[in-house]
């Protein structure tokens, strides 16, 4: 036999763009996602190459290493360019020294830093690493914060394969590809020591150590640090962790957020940097907080309760998840399989860890849930949109059982849009002409976008017109090359050149196809849709996009069935499916459509931003009252389908609010749009446009949800973690030790009698006064509160609409037994009741609502 064949050596080298030095400014720019939100920065680039850009899909490192010297050294000549290019240029470097909203408004709080983890990060299409709202509202997030000088650092994974790009078989059944990302030509930069060598992390898995490396991508002022385990040092499967966003396994799945939590701790640590307030988007990230503990009790004389209260005072967990199922669960097995050897290094026994991510903790079978672990490691926790905090708050009620569900410590910060990334480039010039110059520093000042009503109507109408045709455009385009990728024929090539009306009402629906979406409402009824479709008088037409999960058969087939109603030959000009839907897409759609259709089974949208980035456009919603529309909806700014009610029946559910759409569709929508005046304007829809405008875009923007998150969560955190975290944690092992205590002596706590005031009968006016005698054998009247909890009775018994009035101090009736007096005003007429209650008392508690801690009378 011959030597067996020996592979190559490979030696590596990078070549850089070679820039003209009067260009180098453009170097500097194009490694900085400012450029995103900054139309002129944008046609700075498009302006070397206008095919070019749109060949590397907007990417200008890529372009400016690709495109020919010959057009770099004409550009470096042109004074027009090179004026264009100082002015982008100072305006990039304003942007980096403005103090912002935060100095302004927190001067005292220099030393605050955020960390704010996701799995997944929407900054533009040229970065992949998103698959949906999660990921975009990430990335919007970054950019709010670096507008406003929010002091933040993030940290992600950085994924070779990104989300999938979808495309459609013949059949239209959904197909996935993964190319590789060539990250030495994006917009990030691998990070190095001074001495050259770059940045490791190491991260220890059950049967060896994984090693990351680390990425830094440049948003504004804000740094994305992303980790990247494809290095040699590892094993090829260590090395596919972060090869696809939400890969496919629990094993997986468990390693990718063990990488992101432990080992983005880690990274941060060999950086020097020291965040003092960490947020996790939703729970993938939630294993930060166990590596925050370990770190804290290493080499320490702490118990892991000690440095807990310090790690959940400065944690902040946001949920986007309105079910259970959807959230990630890992079995005993496993997560003792990945955690066996920081157990130990925790101080808890198995058990007790366990029990960290468990609904019951009585219950050894329960799957370990990593929202639970964040909502126990957090004292800061949050839904995004008002609705779905009451349902995250019934949701996780049984984790502070007796504590009324309105009264879980689950708040609401409803979710926005970066209005500046998704507004359209001709909508914004309109705007600069007529509207402050606060209205892009500061898209949520609503005086700013009362400026809206200024605008003249043929000035709007012409500018969202201008959007719907060039999307008219680009739609056939991207049909044309879709179409010739799937092997179309010649007449199926020639006929996508005819789809849409550049002129015609035109509704978009464009989301994550899951199933509780319902993307093919629309279709139940499918003879009632056609006569819509075939009023040549008043045209409508639809357009579609979106992806299905690559595990989710059902979210592909209702694909299918869209892509399938499409090809009737009498509708296919006016309804279109988009392949491969991204933030690309998402632009040209939300920007030029004239309808938002949403249509989610309420209440499984937790809030929803697609919408949103309509309305900022002028773009009317029409959707389920459901997520975010819930607060967003009036009738002078869109419609709604049904009146937010709930069903038993999702069959008949369907059936209704397929019906209820169809209406609004026929005696509203269509009658509005085409309702023109002489000049052929139809100023009553322009006038909605408008509404939409001013109403929403200063309310549901991520400039206004970063400042929420900021003075509710990232101060008060900074600050308790300020007070908890002196002297050696002194603070927060003195609150480990109140609760523990506190809990020991709880069961003797007993309310012996409560007296009231009256015969039970008032007048409005009076006032009631009430009397509790407490026993508290071994704890003082201070280390409690009790309260009134008062409000209106309803026919069964339950106290409506409650509040909770703090009883006073009284007296000592004898040792151990104590008096406390409080008094309820009677506003109102009718039957009123209330009950006593007592939970904790300390001032450096986050919450009074401990688990487990609350007495009721």
């Amino acid at each position: 036999m011959g030597d067996a064949a020996v592979a190559p050596t490979i030696r590596t080298f990078q070549v850089f763009p070679d820039v003209p030095e009067p260009l180098s400014a453009l170097l500097e720019l194009a490694h900085n996602f400012w450029w995103v939100w900054n139309p002129d920065a944008v046609e700075l680039f498009r302006r070397l190459d206008r095919k070019l850009w749109e060949d590397v899909y907007h990417n200008p490192v890529k372009m400016l290493g690709v495109i020919p010297q010959e057009k770099l050294a004409a550009a470096a000549k042109d004074d027009g360019y090179l004026a264009h290019m100082h002015r982008v240029y100072d305006d990039f470097k304003e942007h980096l020294s403005r103090p912002g909203w935060f100095k302004e408004n927190h001067p005292d709080k220099s030393q605050m830093l955020v960390a704010y983890f996701s799995a997944e990060f929407g900054l533009h299409e040229c970065l992949p690493i998103y698959s949906g709202g999660l990921g975009i509202l990430a990335g919007d997030h970054l950019k709010s914060a670096s507008e406003l000088g929010v002091p933040l650092a993030a940290v992600g994974l950085l994924y070779r394969n990104g989300y999938f790009q979808q495309y459609l078989s013949g059949d239209g059944w959904q197909q996935e590809a993964y190319p590789e990302l060539d990250f030495y030509n994006l917009p990030i930069e691998q990070l190095r020591y001074t001495d050259g060598s770059p940045v490791h992390v190491r991260v220890d898995l059950p049967d060896n150590a994984v090693f990351c490396k680390v990425w830094r991508a440049n948003v504004g002022r804000v740094p994305l640090y992303l980790l990247d385990t494809n290095l040699q040092e590892n094993s090829p499967a260590d090395r596919d962790i972060t090869a696809k966003l939400y890969g496919a396994g629990t094993e997986l799945r468990i390693r990718q957020e063990v990488i992101l939590g432990i080992g983005g701790v880690r990274a941060l640590t060999t950086l020097n940097i020291a965040p003092t307030v960490f947020h996790m988007n939703e729970g993938h990230s939630a294993f930060l907080a166990l590596e925050r503990i370990r770190m804290l009790l290493e080499g320490a004389a702490l118990t892991f309760d000690e440095a807990r209260q310090l790690v959940m005072s400065t944690n902040v967990f946001t949920t986007h998840t309105p079910v259970p199922a959807g959230i990630d669960t890992f079995s005993p097995e496993v997560m003792l399989k990945y955690f066996q050897h920081m157990i130990p290094a925790l101080k808890l026994d198995e058990e007790g860890f366990l029990a960290l991510g468990r609904e019951d903790v009585s219950n050894r079978k329960q799957g370990f849930s990593m929202a639970l672990l964040a909502i126990r490691l957090a004292d800061n926790v949050n839904g995004v949109s008002q609705l779905h905090g009451e349902v995250s708050r019934k949701m996780w009620h049984n984790i502070w059982p007796q504590v009324p569900p309105d009264e879980v410590p689950i708040r609401s910060i409803t979710n926005g849009v970066h209005t500046r990334t998704w507004l359209a480039a001709d909508l914004a010039f309109t705007l600069d002409r007529y509207l402050s110059g606060e209205w892009m520093s500061d898209p949520s000042d609503q005086s700013v976008w009362e400026g809206v009503l200024q605008v003249p109507d043929e000035e709007l109408w012409r500018a969202h017109e201008r959007c719907r045709a060039r999307l008219v455009s680009w739609a056939r385009q991207t049909l044309r090359d879709q179409l010739g990728r799937r092997g179309g024929s010649y007449d199926e090539l020639n006929a996508a050149d005819q789809v849409l009306d550049p002129e015609a009402l035109t509704i978009g629906f464009a989301r994550r196809f899951a199933t509780y979406k319902r993307g093919t409402l629309l279709f139940r009824d499918t003879e009632r849709l056609k006569r819509l479709l075939d009023d040549a008088r008043r045209p409508i037409q639809f357009l579609f996009a979106g992806k299905a999960h690559p595990a989710d058969n059902e979210g592909k087939e209702l694909i299918k069935q869209i892509v399938s109603f499409a090809r009737d030959p009498a509708l296919r000009r006016k309804i279109v499916f988009l392949e491969n839907y991204d933030m690309n897409v998402a632009r040209y759609m939300v920007q030029g459509v004239d309808v938002w259709l949403n249509t989610p089974r309420r209440p499984y949208e937790a809030s929803g931003t697609s919408g949103m980035k309509a309305a900022c456009n002028g773009v009317l919603n029409c959707s389920i009252l459901d997520g975010w529309w819930v607060e967003g909806y009036s009738p002078d700014v869109g419609w709604a389908i049904g009146r937010g009610e709930t069903y038993s029946d999702a069959a008949f559910q369907d059936h209704v609010e397929s019906q209820a759409l169809y209406d609004i569709l026929e005696k509203q929508i269509v009658p509005l749009f085409y309702h023109r005046t002489l000049d052929n304007l139809p100023r009553e829809w322009i006038t909605r446009m408008k509404n939409a405008m001013r109403k929403l875009a200063p309310v549901f923007n991520t400039n206004r949800m970063v400042r929420d998150y900021t003075r509710m969560f990232y101060v008060p955190a900074f600050d308790r973690g300020q007070r908890l975290g002196t002297n050696g944690l002194a603070g927060s092992v003195a609150l480990a030790h109140a609760k523990d205590s506190l809990r020991h002596r709880w069961n003797d706590i007993r309310i012996i009698g409560v007296h009231a005031s009256g015969n039970g009968h008032f007048k409005v006016g009076d006032t009631m006064q009430v009397e509790a005698l407490v026993d508290l054998p071994g704890i003082k009247p201070d280390e409690l509160t009790v309260q009134l909890y008062t409000g209106p009775v309803s026919a069964t018994g339950e106290i409506e609409q409650p509040q909770a009035l703090r009883m006073s101090y009284a007296k000592a009736m004898a040792p151990n037994r104590h008096v406390f007096v409080g008094q309820i005003a009677c506003r109102a007429s009718g039957r009123q009741g209330f009950a006593i209650r007592i939970l904790p008392g300390y001032t450096d508690m986050a919450t009074p609502f401990e688990p487990g801690l609350i007495i009721w009378n």
